[in-house]
């Protein structure tokens, strides 16, 4: 397993403590009708986001934890690898698109949302940021001393889908980490790209979903032969890929055919059919960003040469559905520890001068708490734990006081446990 160790700068900015009674938002019986996914369906009944329109999605605190707690994790990998975190803009000049031939190109014009401004002219709201990043590197390479550069950043990104019956996994506007790579060669490049392959990988893992998520061959587009998805399977999918699950090698149906497998070595036989959600994906994209912005530097001989550019993509919002889909049951949601919004439910059956002792001691101690001081029944109390999906659950009640101490159960166990209170730390490190 990935160790994923928190930056404390970044932990302070996640509640770590708060009491359900003061939270707003609340549990739902049932989701929207007009909503079909299950992402949606869980993640709107248990209080994590807000729908505003189809693909449109609010973060209410709930949602913003689980956010927070994969974008640290993206973060650290993107470190890891020398990456320099930024911000870009969402508003992108018309200028510079056309400088690529992308404002009106019609394979990627029908996914902008353009605005008009009051002077007369003309914006886009980003959907990528190849253009932005190519134009704002050229005013800071110059030599081959400049080269490698890997930036990256997180943003809102828009895109005008036709349809969105996926939930939080196909948005209009939706949440995304992007880097892009600055090399000086091919060579150069190449290992950088391997290393991304890695970082996604222990991204995917340290999510949870890494035991059901495939590196997966697609078309390069204009750019290169081939780019890599990191394909997680799941029937909510909107791919199609073939996989070889003795190998792990998986194909997108988009470029499935005889040659691509031969070329592969694949043996078509053994390839299954898998329905996926593209959770993540990297591009080789060559010198198609640095031509037109003639993005160059000199080389130790002193001559001009094309940087080589490479693009990395994860949507978290699309992330975060993936791992609803996959980490779910009848009652609710599951989530991994590394990415739930806090990591113990505290309820509190009628026992609240124990459990708020006991609420105490587990914060001062760094843990993360949602405490159920609600004056509810505990039925209720229970199904909103299950449905909320919280990977711990202590329950203080008369029973269990008089059993010795309080009940603790995992989420994805039928089990539970009396334990004292003093033993409650123990367990759940």
């Amino acid at each position: 397993m990935h160790n994923i160790i928190f930056d404390p700068i970044f932990y302070l900015a996640y509640n770590i403590a708060m009491f359900q009674s003061k939270l707003f938002t609340k549990t739902r019986k049932e989701a929207p009708k007009d909503e079909v996914s299950k992402n949606a369906q869980l993640l709107i009944r248990g209080g994590f986001i807000h729908k505003e329109v189809a693909g449109v999605y609010t973060m209410l605190p709930l949602g913003l934890n689980v956010i927070k707690k994969i974008e640290n994790i993206i973060r650290q990998e993107m470190n890891a690898v020398n990456g320099i975190e930024m911000r870009t803009t969402v508003l992108q000049n018309k200028d510079i698109w056309e400088a690529s031939n992308r404002w009106d190109d019609e394979s990627v014009a029908d996914i902008w949302f353009k605005v008009q401004l009051k002077n007369g002219g003309e914006l886009g709201l980003s959907f990528t940021n190849e253009e932005a990043y190519a134009n704002m590197l050229k005013q800071y390479i110059n030599s081959y001393r400049d080269l490698p550069i890997y930036p990256y950043d997180f943003k809102n990104i828009f895109r005008n889908e036709i349809r969105s019956k996926s939930g939080i996994m196909r948005g209009r506007e939706f949440y995304w980490k992007a880097l892009y790579s600055f090399s000086r060669d091919e060579d150069e490049h190449n290992i950088f790209y391997e290393k991304m392959k890695t970082a996604y990988q222990n991204i995917f893992n340290a999510v949870g979903i890494g035991d059901t998520t495939y590196i997966t061959l697609a078309s390069g587009g204009s750019f290169s032969q081939y780019s890599h998805e990191f394909q997680s399977i799941t029937d909510a999918g909107e791919d199609t890929i073939y996989l070889d699950e003795s190998s792990g090698v998986a194909v997108n149906k988009e470029i499935y055919n005889d040659e691509v497998i031969n070329q592969l070595g694949l043996d078509k036989g053994k390839l299954v059919e898998k329905r996926a959600i593209e959770v993540g994906n990297i591009f080789s994209l060559g010198t198609r960003f640095s031509e037109p912005f003639n993005l160059t530097y000199k080389d130790e001989n002193g001559e001009e040469k094309l940087v080589i550019m490479g693009s990395y993509g994860i949507g978290l919002s699309r992330l975060m559905g993936t791992i609803v889909e996959l980490s779910s049951d009848e009652r609710g949601i599951i989530w991994p520890e590394s990415v739930a919004p806090f990591k113990v439910h505290l309820l509190s059956f009628g026992k609240n001068e124990e459990a708020r002792a006991l609420y105490d001691s587990l914060t001062a101690s760094g843990v993360e708490v949602l405490y159920d001081d609600r004056e509810v029944n505990p039925g209720e109390k229970l199904a909103d734990s299950d449905l909320i999906g919280i990977p711990y659950r202590v329950v203080v009640s008369e029973k269990s006081i008089t059993a010795g101490g309080v009940e603790i159960k995992r989420r994805n166990s039928l089990d539970s446990d009396i334990v004292s209170i003093g033993e409650v730390l123990g367990r759940i490190k």
